[in-house]
C-alpha cells in the first residue's frame, strides 16, 4: 500500500507558476546560480568523472531550460531537477564507458602548508565513498545521493524512487547497514 504526502491546497499551481516565472533570463539566472552546487554535487556522487562534470551541469541546466514549459507542479523544483541530474549522469557514465584508457586527472591538489596526514585521510574517505557508491545498483545509490548526502527527506525522496514511503526508509535503512558493514570491512584491512 503506497503512502503520499498530502500537500496543502494550491501547491501545485504555486510550483508550476514558479517554474513559469524562470522563464525569464534573470529568474533563470538566479536559479542557476542557487541549484549549481547541488547539480555539480549529484553528478559527482552518480559516478561523473571530474574532467566531464563542467559539460554534464551545463547540460543538465539546457535541459531544465528547455523542458521547463513541461514542468506541472507535481513535485517540488529541486526534486525534479534531481531526475535531470541523474539522466545526463547515466548518459555522462554510458559515454565514458565507450571511451576506455583515459584516466582521470587527480582534481585536487594539495595546497602549501596543507597537514599531509590528514590530507590523505581526507583523500581516502572520499575514495572510500566514491567506491562503496560506484558499486551500488542505480536506485540505492539515488537514495545514498538523496537521503545521504543531500539530505532530502525520505518522503521526498520516496515518489522520486517510485516506491512507497516505509518501503524507502527500509532502504535506507538496509544502505546505511550496508555502508557501516563496508567501512568496518575496510577498517580491518591492513
Amino acid at each position: 500500500m503506497s503512502q503520499s504526502v498530502r500537500q496543502p491546497a494550491g501547491y501545485e499551481d504555486e510550483l508550476a507558476s514558479a517554474a513559469r516565472a524562470l522563464q525569464s533570463p534573470a529568474a533563470f539566472r538566479a536559479f542557476y546560480a542557487e541549484h549549481f552546487g547541488f547539480v555539480w554535487r549529484c553528478l559527482g556522487a552518480l559516478g561523473v568523472p571530474t574532467a566531464g562534470l563542467d559539460d554534464a551541469a551545463q547540460e543538465v541546466f539546457v535541459v531544465v531550460h528547455r523542458r521547463l514549459p513541461e514542468f506541472r507542479g507535481e513535485s517540488k523544483l529541486r526534486t525534479w531537477l534531481y531526475g535531470i541530474v541523474r539522466n545526463v549522469a547515466a548518459n555522462a557514465r554510458r559515454s565514458q564507458q565507450r571511451r576506455p584508457g583515459h584516466s582521470e586527472l587527480q582534481a585536487d591538489v594539495p595546497g602549501a602548508g596543507a597537514d599531509p596526514l590528514q590530507s590523505l585521510e581526507t583523500r581516502e574517505a572520499v575514495d572510500f565513498v566514491q567506491r562503496f557508491v560506484r558499486e551500488l545498483d542505480e536506485p540505492a545509490r539515488d537514495l545514498f545521493v538523496l537521503a545521504l548526502v543531500e539530505q532530502f527527506s525520505i518522503p521526498e525522496v520516496a515518489p522520486l524512487l517510485g516506491v512507497p514511503l516505509n518501503t524507502a526508509y527500509t532502504r535506507l535503512r538496509a544502505l546505511r547497514q550496508a555502508f557501516q558493514s563496508a567501512l568496518a570491512r575496510y577498517r580491518a584491512e591492513p
